[in-house]
């Protein structure tokens, strides 16, 4: 057999190869990480772990957090990853996407604290410099194009500035001498996060940050997102790639302006809102995992919520039908959408379980 110079290990990786099979032969029964974690919590083979090295809570409800990885996870701006944290003693994971460039070596994290949600409030509340936590590969394809647009809208509100913020200061490392107008809707001027970072990136020539407080005086603009506020400070902005995040309330309406003036092709959005559950007044039927017998009456909860509420604990990241790590295939029966409302009944089909609530009898593998 002939190898090909690309293919063959190099001497380095066969060295590595053999002490780590010297490892798992010395620390049998146990894997090697067992050991390597008492040494530094960030040694381990089988997964990336990474160090909060500090943490921003000086806009109400969200925190910001800064991480060094052991290794470095390469990403693309847009993306996100999923964070595994250990609260009360049980490991959970979420999805967030970094708002560093991608050429960087660091991972920084803004996250809203919600009402509800075990690992944001956790991060919010308790999150210090010195933890560790666990960092999955990253992914989506809410990504810019790998030929940079010659111009570009990046709108957001909220904790959905991450993504987009990533895009920018991507560009503005790569030296982009393209126009970039960056919209930030947020309720007054304390609730923006990174200020001063946004402060920095509105000093380039090509860059221009507009503020917009729904609730407060001092932004560029004043109100929620209408049409007015694209032709007062963006008049080009039907001829021109944009990106937008934020509530679901948001890129609605971004979606109707683009509509409206044909120009859908140019828009990408991506929401980071966790969507509201049906009403479960009239949920009928039971629903029965079948990978695991178990069979429980149907609360009209998401499949993800009744299924963590028999007992099991499926792969799950974002909770909001973004990270698609909550897939399962319904056997039969029929599931609604909470996000669109819209019914499906194919059998042996995968779904998001997270955003998918049975109506009626429903079997599902897990």
């Amino acid at each position: 057999m002939v190898v090909s110079p690309h293919t063959r290990p190099t001497a380095s990786r066969r060295t590595a190869s053999a002490l780590t099979g010297a490892l798992r032969l010395m620390s049998w029964p146990h894997h090697p990480d067992r050991y390597l974690e008492l040494l530094d919590p960030l040694l381990t083979t089988q997964s990336t772990r990474a160090r909060i090295v500090d943490v921003d809570r000086t806009v109400p409800e969200m925190v910001t957090l800064e991480l060094r990885p052991a290794r470095r996870r390469r990403f693309e701006s847009g993306q996100h990853i999923r964070l595994g944290v250990v609260v009360d003693g049980v490991r959970h994971t979420r999805c967030y996407s970094p708002s560093n460039s991608q050429h960087d070596d660091r991972l920084v994290l803004t996250v809203r604290a919600h009402p509800d949600g075990v690992v944001s409030r956790y991060l919010h509340e308790s999150a210090a410099p010195g933890d560790v936590v666990d960092i999955g590969p990253a992914a989506g394809d809410f990504v810019l194009p790998p030929v940079r647009p010659d111009r570009l809208l990046l709108v957001s509100g909220g904790s959905g500035i991450t993504p987009v913020l990533s895009m920018l200061r991507t560009l503005v490392d790569e030296r982009h001498t393209g126009a970039i107008t960056f919209l930030y809707y947020a309720h007054t001027a304390a609730d923006v996060p990174q200020r001063a970072r946004l402060d920095e990136l509105a000093c380039h020539a090509n860059v221009e940050v507009v503020l917009a407080y729904t609730r407060g005086d001092g932004g560029h603009l004043r109100g929620r997102f209408g049409r007015e506020h694209l032709d007062a400070v963006v008049p080009w902005f039907a001829d021109t790639t944009t990106y937008a995040c934020g509530p679901a309330g948001l890129t609605a309406h971004i979606r109707e302006v683009y509509r409206d003036i044909g120009a859908e092709h140019l828009l990408r959005t991506e929401e980071f809102t966790l969507p509201v559950v049906a009403d479960a007044g009239d949920a009928t039927g039971e629903v029965s995992f079948t990978a695991s017998g178990v069979v429980a009456d149907n609360s009209g909860a998401t499949l993800l919520n009744q299924a963590e509420a028999a007992g099991l604990a499926p792969d799950h990241g974002c909770r909001m039908g973004i990270c698609r790590t909550c897939t399962a295939i319904r056997r039969s029966g029929c599931t609604r959408d909470i996000r669109t409302g819209e019914l499906d009944a194919a059998p042996d089909t995968r779904i998001q379980i997270c955003v998918n609530a049975p109506v009626g009898d429903v079997a599902v593998d897990l």
